[in-house]
């Protein structure tokens, strides 16, 4: 059994003021190029497809990062967090799940995105992105998870399915039995349809009809009837994974967030492996204005976590 967690409740720093670049600044700034490899990752099912940053000189540590619900890899945390992590020595791979967007346009004229998501084809893809990094020598990445991509990176670390070196929860989600009733008070999922909508899934999946689409009065709008019962019945319990996690962790919530869907200090105080919390002041979900100063803080992070050794 692990030691009990040492928590730490940290306010983060407001983004620094912009500087007037110097000539040697943008000269220095000219001369960093982040390369980035386009991949498609096979599987059974559609290939993942993203980007592999490796850095120019000696690598430190890798990053595994997950996209949140109905994003993908060139937008949000995936987008910005490379651009620090990499000039550090962090290699970065981003990539889609099988839930990326809200609807995508597949080979075939076939349908797929998040509004048919399922709980274990994310938790599969994930499984099969650190598969390859693996097979490429790139083992014991960090993991980090952006909204429902850090409820899925919880799950990722709790299985400890590559041996994580660390975790990194960028507003995750709580997910858990409460996650739809959470979802529907905040404004988003079924709103006030929720039984309606659930008895209504339940029926069509009954009649083998679990991939017919349904409306939902709050985002994301449109979901399959099986990926509605999922979300409701399947979804991973962040907190309750913090119990099983391993690793060290960090846990970043912006103020502007609500408590209860993105629970950061019930994730620490049940965490067993040392866990920090880091709440950003005057910051939303998607860190907008606050980027540059959360990605530094991650990058800094990794760095202070890079020569721990990995608990087997």
């Amino acid at each position: 059994m692990l030691a009990a967690s040492a928590v730490t409740v940290a306010r983060g720093t407001e983004p620094p003021k912009a500087k007037t670049p110097t000539a040697a600044s943008k000269t220095e700034k000219k001369q960093f190029k982040m390369l980035a490899e386009v991949i498609s990752i096979p599987t059974k099912a559609e290939p993942l497809s993203g980007l592999f940053y490796v850095p120019n000189g000696k690598v430190i540590a890798t990053a595994l990062i997950f996209h949140g619900n109905c994003a993908n890899f060139y937008t949000g945390p995936s987008r910005f967090l490379p651009e620090v992590l990499v000039p550090r020595g962090i290699a970065c791979l981003t990539f889609n799940r099988r839930g990326h967007d809200i609807v995508a346009n597949l080979p075939g004229k076939k349908s797929g995105g998040a509004c048919f998501q399922l709980a274990s084809e994310g938790i599969a893809d994930n499984r099969t992105a650190a598969d390859w990094l693996a097979a490429r020598g790139f083992k014991n990445p960090f993991v980090i998870g952006h909204s429902n991509g850090g409820m899925l990176a919880a799950q990722h670390c709790a299985d400890n399915y590559g041996n994580p070196r660390g975790l990194v929860l960028m507003s995750a989600h709580g997910g858990g039995p409460k996650m739809a009733q959470h979802s529907n008070e905040a404004g988003l999922f079924a709103q006030d349809k929720q039984d309606e909508l659930f008895a209504k899934a339940k029926a069509l999946v009954a009649k083998g009809k679990g991939r017919e689409l349904m409306l939902m009065p709050g985002w994301w709008f449109v979901i399959s009837a099986e990926s509605f019962l999922d979300r409701c019945l399947n979804t991973p319990d962040t907190v309750a994974n913090a119990t099983k996690i391993r690793c060290p962790s960090i846990y970043f919530r912006g103020d502007k967030e609500i408590v209860q869907n993105y629970p950061a200090e019930a994730f620490a105080a049940n965490a067993v492996a040392p866990c920090d919390v880091r709440i950003i002041p005057n910051c939303d979900h998607w860190y907008k204005g606050h980027e540059n100063d959360v990605a530094m803080q991650v990058a800094d992070w990794l760095e202070a976590h890079c020569e721990i050794p990995v608990k087997a």
